[in-house]
């Protein structure tokens, strides 16, 4: 069977040098936004189940059930692409937290929130997030909005804690949403890795870990 290459896939060394474009143009109506989500869904799903070396435009294109030139009306390149792949899973995990501490609700409920929504959004594509740290290139403008994200990420964490710690010490708040967000954030990458992310006991673990952690019970 004979692959036809695309363009943005005959030097990607160089092009990773040079300043990326973002999407070439924003979809307006809703069929343009259909399809631009039905791409960045099957560039998560390619990414995820092939790494970087098989994520190509052509795969991608296929997947989504679109024409290779569909593809190109809104992402130049696969790194314009791998952009909005990022940003989206970003944004998921962004709101996940943000959620779950809304409303005041009770301590346990917010863990189960938690547990629950950030499950949820490592069970459709398990290896992206992975693959999005390890193996995709990245530029000056995503590391950018990387740091964005980890700072907006450790921001909600510590208005969680805030909320519900106990006894609150505004001091060591952010210390405590350091240790929460990468306690919950190893287990569920952990689980991801080996496929366990549908464990009810491990859920039910995670759940037990926050509760403890931030209503001040000490262990030992």
């Amino acid at each position: 069977m004979l692959f036809t290459f695309s363009r943005d896939e005959a030097d990607v060394s160089t092009r990773i040098a040079k300043p990326r474009q973002r999407m070439r143009k924003q979809p307006r109506q809703a069929r343009s936004r259909a399809t631009v989500e039905a791409i960045i869904e099957a560039g998560a799903h390619v990414l995820s189940g092939l790494g970087w070396a098989g994520f190509t435009t052509n795969k991608v294109a296929e997947t989504a059930g679109v024409s290779i030139g569909s593809l190109y009306q809104y992402f130049p390149d696969k790194l314009s692409l791998l952009e909005a792949i990022r940003r989206r899973h970003f944004d998921h995990v962004l709101s996940v937290i943000r959620d779950s501490a809304a409303d005041g609700k009770p301590l346990r409920k917010f863990a189960q929130d938690l547990v629950r929504g950030m499950i949820a959004a490592h069970s459709i594509h398990p290896t992206l997030h992975q693959v999005l740290l390890d193996e995709a290139p990245s530029d000056r403008g995503s590391r950018a909005a990387h740091a964005s994200f980890q700072a907006q990420y450790l921001n909600h964490y510590a208005t969680a804690v805030a909320a519900y710690r106990k006894p609150r010490k505004s001091a060591d708040t952010e210390t405590v949403a350091r240790v929460l967000s990468s306690a919950v954030e190893g287990v569920i990458h952990n689980a991801a890795r080996r496929g366990m992310l549908d464990a009810p006991e491990l859920q039910k673990q995670l759940v037990e870990l926050i509760c403890a952690y931030l209503s001040g019970v000490k262990t030992a």
